[in-house]
């Protein structure tokens, strides 16, 4: 699956795929925001879809035939394979509609976008159904109907289960809900459930109570954010699959900002220093502590299997030590089963995901380097799970013309199993710094 992004902002044309760990890096005001934003758009913009009884920006055509025969006989049956072979046209059309939303994602005018596209492309193999799927509709008093496919079935089954006055139920209600079905089963795999920590994540800790709760001026990362920090009450009644099963994980965090956040009776927000027996108001924390708080939260009561978190600059207000920490927090949660995709100016972040990388080798002294550095086999990275992308000004072929423009686009990095990442947006800067300090030292005549 590659996403393709034009004219977009500063972009002018782009295109990415997404790793089990992508990683955006690049100067200032050269695009990460704006293709992390954008794909964050889609992705939440798709599960609202399907938590919604409502018609999303997917439109998948239901025969009125079909409806027909359901409301006649109680029964239906659907071949899924129609529409997995519709599934690139379902997807087009998909894109062309979440483009029209780009301002509101953005909370940006109209007319910055008049030229913008988002697309998604399929590659072959792409597509796999949900194996199997089970949804029913109805009230409290009643079951309206169900939707089923068995394992290893492409056929999808929709039963009415009202004896009597079948032919007054909504038809657009049974529409809708096949609709979704049908979507849900064809793409849930492509599109993971997206969490966002965007860069204004510090000030949304502190003022979580005090802003006002209508966030239409806000791009709508910054809105999840707030919304998000407004909801803790509720976000600490359910726990992760990292909380039942891998609390190592969560003790590795609370290394990180050495202690634990809490919300109290009252739904007062607390953070607790390790050892200390005292609460910290946010406004009292560390700007550390509130940078990582959505981090924190996500962790412990919403992370499941198969989620893309995304952190945009997790380096903000971190000690060069504790960026090392969150790469390699970042590391287990991608061979956990979570996908992380960040934006980064930091070098720091880079070298240790690169330590990973170049120590996951069975080689004798690497497995001793790893055993005397504290280096765990479940930080460890595999190469082929990495994508990084350089977000610069280079010449590009832009689509439709026949000579290269220079412009604004994302460039993919080199990533060599043996020697890590390659990342040119650090290292001419510090090769930069190096000569000067040389010249300093040995530039006496």
């Amino acid at each position: 699956m590659e996403i393709q992004i034009k004219n977009l902002g500063i972009l002018k044309q782009a295109k990415f795929t997404l790793g089990d760990l992508t990683i955006l890096c690049g100067g200032n005001n050269t695009g990460k925001t704006y293709a992390t934003y954008a794909l964050f758009g889609f992705l939440s913009t798709w599960q609202q879809m399907l938590s919604r009884p409502v018609k999303g920006i997917f439109s998948v055509h239901i025969k009125n035939e079909v409806i027909d025969q359901l409301l006649a006989e109680g029964v239906v049956r659907i071949n899924l394979a129609e529409y997995i072979e519709q599934a690139d046209q379902i997807l087009a059309h998909g894109c062309q509609a979440y483009t029209e939303q780009l301002p509101e994602v953005f909370a940006a005018p109209i007319d910055r976008f008049n030229e913008s596209e988002f697309q998604i492309t399929l590659d072959s193999g792409d597509i796999r159904p949900v194996d199997q799927y089970e949804h029913h509709l109805g009230s409290a008093n009643a079951n309206y109907f169900s939707i089923t496919k068995s394992k290893g079935s492409l056929e999808l089954v929709v039963t009415l289960l009202m004896e009597k006055e079948r032919t007054e139920f909504p038809k657009y209600v049974v529409v809708i809900s096949i609709d979704e079905a049908i979507k849900d089963i064809i793409f849930s795999s492509l599109f993971p459930y997206p969490f966002i920590a965007s860069t204004e994540r510090t000030g949304a800790a502190i003022f979580r109570k005090g802003l006002a709760k209508d966030y239409q001026d806000y791009a709508l990362p910054v809105k999840e954010n707030l919304e998000f920090t407004q909801q803790l009450e509720t976000v600490v009644k359910k726990n992760s699959f990292i909380t039942e099963n891998y609390p190592e994980v969560l003790a590795e965090f609370a290394d990180i900002i050495g202690g634990t956040y809490t919300i109290n009776s009252l739904d007062l927000l607390y953070y607790v220093p390790k050892g200390k027996r005292v609460k910290l108001s946010m406004d009292e924390s560390s700007s550390a502590v509130r940078s990582l708080l959505h981090i924190g939260f996500y962790l412990r009561h919403v992370a499941q299997p198969g989620d893309l978190l995304m952190v945009d600059e997790p380096e903000l207000n971190l000690h060069p030590e504790n960026q090392r920490r969150v790469a390699r927090l970042f590391a287990r949660l991608v061979n956990l089963g979570i996908k992380v995709f960040i934006t980064t100016h930091s070098d720091y972040i880079i070298k240790e995901l690169n330590t990973l990388i170049m120590l996951n080798h069975n080689k004798p002294h690497l497995k001793r380097i790893a055993e005397k550095e504290g280096y765990l086999a479940t930080e460890l990275l595999s190469a082929d799970k990495v994508k990084v992308y350089i977000a610069e000004e280079r010449l590009v072929l832009l689509d439709g013309h026949k000579k290269k423009s220079k412009c604004h686009t994302l460039t993919p990095a080199d990533i060599d199993p043996e020697l890590g990442i390659e990342a040119r947006s650090f290292d001419t800067t510090i090769e930069t710094m190096n000569r000067i300090q040389e010249e300093i030292v040995w530039g006496v005549e």
